[in-house]
């Protein structure tokens, strides 16, 4: 099967919050071998560890945050209240561990369930603890440009959800959105599209929260 073009791997080791920005309208694939699903990404938040203390790097080097240490372009997959995977993109110079949580995806192919979350991208996409340290320029799951031109997508950025607890840090502005999207997950919930009856079910018995840091 013919991709789209991936992005090179210099894409990832520029500087985190121009990747955050940049990574808006790209595209994310994950091809299981028996499924391929897509979606158009439409919301990130960058984490600059291991100042940033609503980064999980601002704890140290530890086996769960290794992979962030390590060259760009890789998925940092981690796993929060016994419940959600949520997904990181690995970016900057290795050594610096920098990452940029992919939080909402506007479905393309493949997908049946809600993605404006970042628990609920992963699940809509098959994403596990199974794929961290995957290189996002392989082929199990990878980033790639629109196959088609597409209109300029008009970006807003504000504070990220769920990290109060990062004191100053809780105040930057690093998350970035699609403002257009419906698929935003602060997006007003009468903009979004319905989802299936037995997701829906599923949403009344899963954690609410889905902050990731």
């Amino acid at each position: 099967m013919n991709h789209s073009p991936k992005p090179p791997r210099s894409f990832f080791e520029r500087g985190t919050l121009g990747v955050a920005r940049a990574l808006i309208g790209m595209h994310l694939v994950h091809d299981d071998g028996r499924s391929r699903r897509a979606g158009r990404i439409v919301e990130t938040e960058a984490y600059l560890g291991p100042r940033d203390l609503a980064a999980h790097s601002a704890r140290g080097r530890t086996p769960r945050t290794e992979v962030m240490f390590g060259p760009a372009g890789h998925a940092y997959v981690y796993f929060i209240y016994g419940f959600w995977n949520c997904l990181n993109v690995v970016t900057g110079r290795a050594g610096v561990p920098h990452a940029v949580l992919l939080r909402a995806l506007e479905p393309l192919g493949g997908l049946t369930e809600r993605t404006w979350g970042p628990g609920l991208l992963c699940r809509a996409l098959h994403i596990d603890r199974g794929l961290n340290g995957a290189d996002l320029l392989g082929n199990r799951l990878w980033l790639e440009y629109p196959r088609t031109p597409v209109p300029a997508v008009r970006i807003a950025r504000a504070t990220r959800i769920g990290v109060d607890y990062a004191g100053e840090w809780a105040l930057r502005p690093w998350r970035f959105y699609d403002r257009e999207s419906p698929f935003v997950s602060t997006a007003p919930a009468g903009r979004r599209p319905r989802a299936p009856a037995a997701v829906e079910m599923l949403e009344n018995i899963a954690p609410r929260s889905q902050a990731a840091r």
